[in-house]
């Protein structure tokens, strides 16, 4: 691990105003990331963590200068992953928009972020925990080093407790493991009463994610293998067909959503 410097913090971004990623890389080693071919590394992805050791004194001086907006954080890193509780680079973050126009959409699958309740009481933000799986076998599998899936659930809880708007992001959903059991996984997602829930497909955005996700199911999903082919590289309904089960439940369940495909 080394630290590192950046000369911007504030960046443009296609799901909000802007991002912020405190951190470059990270260690969840969620098998399906597409992440580290955007930034091709050629190292393995979630082996390494950088902290941008001056990322809040950078960001101070772009959000006088940057018309106000929402921020996305993180993008391509967790911002509660495991160097915060050293570094607090998020939570320094989280400080410079208190009192600002700035508005924040946080995404992670910490919960470490109730370490920061207190800040995100004083910013208009919202909290979203992603949620791929309730099966920890899967859980294990796909995403090691991330936190248990009913931890991130029980985080929401606590956060809309404590009136803080909250979502859950299902995804990148997996066939026949995501939606297994999906009555159970969409009343989960109920009993933390999120303000919306967000589903969207697992998309392979390069060659090299099929073949670490290949190697994956080999080893833990044999059956899975041919079957994951052809869903994701044919004209196949399985995600159409899973799109109407989600609408269904979550109407029947009364969350407000949105299918992100």
């Amino acid at each position: 691990m080394k630290e590192i410097t950046c000369k911007t913090i504030l960046s443009k971004s296609r799901l909000e105003d802007y991002s912020i990623n405190p951190y470059r890389g990270c260690t969840h080693c969620c098998k399906y990331c597409y992440a580290p071919y955007i930034l091709r590394e050629g190292r393995e992805w979630g082996t390494f963590i950088e902290p941008k050791i001056n990322a809040p004194e950078v960001l101070e001086k772009e959000l006088k200068r940057n018309k106000p907006g929402n921020i996305f954080i993180s993008s391509v890193t967790d911002p509660y992953n495991s160097l915060e509780n050293k570094y607090k680079l998020t939570r320094r973050v989280l400080e410079k928009l208190i009192g600002t126009k700035f508005t924040a959409s946080i995404q992670t699958k910490s919960p470490l972020i109730l370490r920061d309740l207190d800040l995100l009481k004083k910013i208009k933000c919202e909290v979203g925990m992603t949620i791929t799986t309730f099966d920890e076998k899967a859980r294990k599998v796909f995403e090691p080093n991330a936190s248990p899936s009913l931890e991130r659930l029980e985080t929401l809880k606590k956060l809309k407790e404590e009136g803080i708007r909250t979502y859950v992001f299902f995804g990148p959903m997996m066939p026949f493991i995501s939606d297994a059991n999906l009555d159970g996984t969409v009343k989960k997602f109920s009993s933390a009463k999120p303000d919306k829930v967000f589903a969207d497909r697992l998309n392979i955005k390069r060659p090299v994610q099929w073949t670490r996700l290949k190697a994956v199911l080999e080893k833990n999903y044999p059956e899975l293998v041919d079957k994951w082919q052809n869903i994701l590289f044919s004209d196949n309904d399985y995600y159409k067909e899973l799109k109407k089960e989600l609408v269904q439940r979550f109407k029947k369940c009364g969350l407000t959503y949105s299918i992100c495909y």
